[in-house]
């Protein structure tokens, strides 16, 4: 099967968030799967052609037209490749290889309806007839409608799945954007208007023949106005399904990780305690205690449970316990908790930095996890975590809740310690038996540990299962 993935990044070229995360792992993954071609399509950001260890060759160029202006169209593609997975990079000068940022330009709208149309045009010029068109939020929206819209009759037989990985984000633009840049036919201006605006996700939603997002819950939780940012009656009419996502098992391995002071794996976890006084001894926290260290790493965010943190932090200093806190974000919580460190030196952490060796060794050396997010749609974090043998203590909502089913005391079944409503209350009782499992019957804590290293988190499944989904397509 030829399939075409198109997203805005991917690791190790460029990443931002848990989309980046995704866009290595599954085309990869669905690289393997006999008699499959993947072509993962994104744009040349500065940062790519800057990097000296990514290898590219220019495959040719062109000018397109986005609505009255030619704009240039490069193409380049990766030299190191499988041969059965293909990248490539959408080169133009303008909207993407002078700007240092990634997103949040005034012309973003403009610059990612530029990509979005430039994969199609490369898909014709490299003659790459994809059998499925996999687009991923709302940077790549539009491929889903230029498809439709213009590349109809080259590829009648294309099926389009689009992906919503967060739907707070959606492409907004206002009602000249579709005559000034999109330049498609009147007849999809209807699928595009939203609140007499332009919106990108909207138009996907509406003409992609499936909308997917990364887990099963947050799929239902999405018909629903408190998790769609308004989009929940275009989603109720939507064909959506909710496959969770996996982590790429072989990027996040405790036993082969080289951010560690000592590997270790489910069979032979001695090494985690050293990893824990490792990052005790890195981070200023006091040795001389058996206390169990919490962790977050996180942006700090509202939406990611931060305030019921900072609402609950004096209580939990009253418990035996240590807190490591890793991340940037919104000033508050950043003053916040730094305030709470300086309050409780060798029991407080906080190190507000993007830090991902310091990330890996804060999974490895933690006993908990803590995500007490507001709205999750998958969420990579707590699956790291417990492939790390670290607890999750987090809310019940989309992928949290599907990837962490709670403990059982009786039966030891469950992975971790959960709490059903939005209350700071709550997540401190979440916590709470958390740590009382640890003080009060180490051998179960320890079982517990070593089961969530052993839950197969890999992307296999979730590959196996888009698999599905796209031959169902195919034979509709």
């Amino acid at each position: 099967m030829k399939i075409a993935m198109v997203a805005s990044e991917a690791a190790p070229f460029v990443k931002t968030g848990g989309l980046g995360d995704v866009m290595q792992a599954l085309p990869a993954e669905l690289s393997k799967i006999k008699g499959n071609e993947i072509a993962l399509f994104l744009p040349y950001y500065k940062k790519i052609k800057q990097d000296s260890t990514i290898e590219v060759e220019s495959l040719g160029s062109f000018y397109m037209e986005l609505s009255w202006r030619e704009s240039y169209v490069g193409i380049f593609r990766l030299k190191t490749r499988r041969k059965k997975l293909q990248v490539y990079f959408i080169d133009n000068e303008y909207y993407f290889g002078a700007r240092s940022t990634i997103y949040g330009d005034f012309d973003d709208g403009e610059r990612f309806a530029y990509f979005s149309k430039a994969v199609m045009a490369a898909l014709y010029f490299l003659d790459f007839k994809p059998d499925i068109l996999h687009c991923h939020d709302w940077q790549a929206a539009m491929s889903i409608i230029y498809c439709r819209a213009l590349y109809g009759s080259w590829c009648p037989d294309t099926k389009t799945v689009f992906t919503i990985h967060n739907v707070e984000y959606q492409g907004w633009a206002d009602s000249t954007f579709f005559e000034n840049t999109l330049g498609l036919p009147k007849e999809y201006q209807g699928y595009l208007t939203f609140d007499g605006a332009i919106n990108m996700m909207k138009g996907a939603i509406e003409v992609a023949d499936i909308v997917t997002t990364v887990s099963k819950t947050y799929a239902e939780e999405l018909r629903y106005p408190y998790y769609a940012h308004r989009l929940d009656g275009v989603l109720r009419g939507a064909w959506l399904w909710g496959i969770t996502n996996g982590i790429d098992t072989t990027v996040y391995d405790p036993a082969t990780d080289p951010a560690l002071k000592t590997n270790y794996s489910a069979k032979e976890m001695t090494g985690k305690w050293d990893n824990k006084l490792a990052l005790r001894q890195e981070l200023g926290l006091r040795t001389d205690t058996d206390a169990p260290i919490l962790a977050l790493v996180s942006r700090l965010a509202g939406h990611k449970g931060i305030d019921l943190l900072c609402y609950i932090a004096n209580r939990l200093m009253e418990r035996e316990v240590q807190l490591v806190i890793v991340g940037t974000g919104e000033k508050q919580y950043e003053y916040a908790l730094s305030a709470l460190a300086r309050q409780h030196p060798g029991r407080v952490a906080v190190r507000l930095a993007f830090d991902p060796g310091l990330a890996s060794r804060v999974y490895a050396g933690a006993d908990m996890y803590l995500m007490p997010s507001k709205s999750e749609p998958c969420g990579l974090s707590q699956i790291i975590a417990m492939h790390y043998g670290t607890v999750p203590v987090v809310a019940s909502t989309g992928g949290l809740r599907d990837t962490v089913p709670p403990y059982n005391w009786d039966t030891e079944e469950g992975r971790g310690f959960t709490f059903q409503s939005y209350n700071a209350d709550d997540f401190l009782g979440a916590i709470d038996r958390a740590v009382g499992l640890y003080y009060n019957d180490r051998d179960r804590w320890n079982r517990l540990a070593k089961h969530d290293m052993e839950v197969d988190f890999s992307w296999r499944q979730p590959a196996a299962e888009y698999m599905q989904l796209y031959t169902e397509l195919r034979q509709k």
